[in-house]
C-alpha cells in the first residue's frame, strides 16, 4: 500500500472475491466488467483502479455493454429504494411535469431505436441537459451511439469506483 492509498482502497482489495463481485456489480452491472477489476487486485492507488475500470469498460463486448446497460433505469426514473440511482438523477427530481413528460416519450423513442435504456453520466446535469443529450444522441447510427454509451458508462464507472474507494461504508 501507497501513501496515495486510502481506507476504503485498502478495504476493497482485501475484501473476499465473492464480496468484491457483488460490491463491482453494483458499480457496472456487466460481469465481465467485475471479473476483469477483481482480476486485477489489489490496486495501489485509487487511479490504478479508476484506470482498470477504464480499461475494462474498453474491452466490453456488445453483449458486455448490454448487460452493463441493462442495470441503469431510465433517465426520470430511478430505481425506487436506489440511492445511487436517485443520486445520480438528481436533476431530474426537480423538474417539471412537462419536462418529465417529454424526458418519457424520449426515452421509449430512444429505446424503440436502439434497443436499450438512454444512458447518459447523469451526475451534476439538469433535466434539460438530458433532455438535449437524448434529442441530440437519437440521430445517431447505431454504432455511434454504441461508443457514446461506452463513454457514458466509462464515467458513470469512475464516479462510483471514486465514491467506492472514498466514502465510509
Amino acid at each position: 500500500m501507497t501513501s496515495s492509498s486510502t481506507p476504503g482502497l485498502a478495504r476493497f482489495n482485501t475484501l473476499a472475491d465473492d464480496e468484491a463481485i457483488t460490491t463491482l456489480h453494483e458499480v457496472c452491472a456487466s460481469a465481465a466488467w467485475g471479473r476483469a477489476i477483481l482480476s486485477r487486485r489489489p490496486y495501489a492507488t485509487p487511479q490504478d483502479l479508476l484506470l482498470a475500470g477504464d480499461t475494462a469498460t474498453a474491452e466490453l463486448t456488445p453483449e458486455d455493454l448490454a448487460e452493463a446497460m441493462a442495470g441503469h433505469p431510465p433517465i426520470g426514473r430511478p430505481k425506487p429504494g436506489d440511492p445511487t440511482s436517485s443520486r445520480e438523477q438528481r436533476g431530474m427530481a426537480g423538474a417539471s411535469e412537462e419536462l418529465k413528460a417529454e424526458m418519457l416519450e424520449l426515452n421509449l423513442a430512444y429505446q424503440e431505436r436502439f434497443g436499450h435504456v438512454f444512458l447518459i453520466c447523469a451526475t451534476g446535469a439538469t433535466g434539460e441537459q438530458m433532455r438535449d443529450a437524448v434529442k441530440s444522441r437519437i440521430g445517431n447510427s447505431p454504432e455511434q451511439e454504441r461508443e457514446q454509451v461506452r463513454t457514458e458508462l466509462g464515467k458513470i464507472n469512475r464516479i462510483r469506483l471514486t465514491r467506492l474507494v472514498t466514502e465510509d461504508t
